[in-house]
């Protein structure tokens, strides 16, 4: 496997063209789909969380007054606690998304690999894969988001922002793909998650 730290920001991404194809779960019903759907409504949590954050992102770049609805996020105009701001909500991002994947890792993947009888070995491999450059992002971004908030220069702001915009590309990304590889697989395997 690839040392994934060597790589640079722009080196990390997924290898989309290599997606396996699930294989399809014949006896899946409607309501197997419907169930395997949770996945999908748990990733919109958290992409809304990454929208919040590239909104606060978008105005700490561009120099803007925060709306009245960021206000709450964004507390002052000074930029080095705009900057300190940003590093903490990436901080906190870093840790919900670790844990989402922990999950995923030790207890759904395993599941749907053993129940779908090893059909799902690509699958769960690609997305297990996919994981490891998810997980090199957060802590990227966690260590960018510390510098930043022990010293918020627009240096540090700069490469934590880099950072948080390549890591919700590839979280995006990898979302949409674990969502319409395993939706039949969770309902049908494993009822819910």
């Amino acid at each position: 496997m690839t040392d994934l730290s060597t790589q640079s920001l722009d080196e990390l991404r997924l290898d989309e063209a290599g997606r396996p194809k699930a294989p399809p779960v014949p006896e899946a019903t409607e309501m197997h789909r419907y169930q395997g759907q949770q996945l999908a409504a748990i990733h919109r949590h958290y992409l809304m969380e990454m929208a919040q954050i590239s909104a606060v992102l978008t105005r700490i770049e561009a120099r803007d007054t925060p709306p009245e609805h960021l206000k709450q996020i964004v507390l002052s105009l000074d930029m080095s606690e705009n900057f300190r701001v940003f590093g903490s909500l990436c901080g906190r991002e870093c840790q919900v998304l670790k844990f989402h994947h922990d999950i995923e890792g030790a207890d759904m993947f395993p599941r749907i690999e053993a129940a779908g009888g090893g059909k799902f070995r690509e699958i769960v491999a690609k997305l297990k894969a996919e994981h490891a450059v998810v997980h090199e992002l957060i802590i990227r971004l966690s260590r960018a988001a510390e510098a930043l908030a022990a010293d918020p220069t627009e240096v540090n702001f700069i490469q934590a922002a880099a950072t948080f915009r390549k890591l919700e590309e590839v979280v995006r990304s990898h979302f949409g793909y674990e969502e319409t590889e395993l939706a039949e697989a969770i309902g049908y395997y494993l009822g819910s998650i």
